[in-house]
């Protein structure tokens, strides 16, 4: 049986129903974003790949005792559980530095505060509104290999796998949709930082 055509939550009920391989191909999947995640993090391969180790055992045993529910956002809720042993080692060899404000020193006017108003947040509903109508201009190959990208959250693998096409044609329909996005939103005057 190919385990790699079933979806997370496919694969998460068949290994809570007894199918204990189905477990390897959820961290075959996830394995480069979430590895990838941890490495940027701490900086050392050799403790990401005991957190990586340690965020899977987590995710295993929470999956035993039925500690997921389905959202449809298994890879975000690896990711915190990833984060959560990151923090978690950062604390035990003690590179967390707490900074406390002094009479000389006040933390917060070394932080940037940014308080958003209804008024940018307005502003940005709408460049977002604007993004989405240009997105739709695309081209259809772009469009659908951003989409998938952007807001599927998909590998180029998985794009070339899907829309039968090799991953450097995969790569490029993406550059180009970027390349196209920037002059379309150029051309429309749209300000994207706000």
């Amino acid at each position: 049986m190919d385990l790699s055509k079933f979806s997370d939550q496919e694969l998460i009920s068949a290994y809570i129903s007894g199918k204990h391989s189905s477990v390897n191909e959820i961290i075959r999947r996830h394995q480069s974003r979430v590895l990838g995640y941890i490495i940027v993090s701490v900086k050392d391969k050799e403790i990401a790949n005991d957190i990586f180790q340690d965020t899977f055992i987590k995710v295993i045993n929470k999956l035993k005792v039925g500690g997921y529910k389905e959202e449809g956002k298994f890879i975000q809720w690896v990711l915190r559980i990833a984060h959560n042993l990151i923090i978690d080692h950062f604390r035990k060899t003690g590179r967390v530095k707490m900074v406390r404000s002094t009479e000389e020193y006040d933390i917060f006017n070394q932080l940037p505060v940014f308080d958003k108003n209804i008024e940018d947040e307005m502003m940005a509903k709408q460049t977002h509104a604007k993004i989405r109508e240009l997105v739709e201009q695309l081209p259809d190959s772009q469009r659908e290999v951003l989409k998938m990208r952007h807001y599927q959250e998909m590998s180029f693998k998985d794009i070339a796998d899907q829309t039968d096409v090799s991953i450097n044609t995969a790569l490029g329909r993406m550059r180009y949709a970027i390349i196209n996005l920037r002059k379309m939103v150029e051309d429309n005057n749209i300000i994207l930082a706000y």
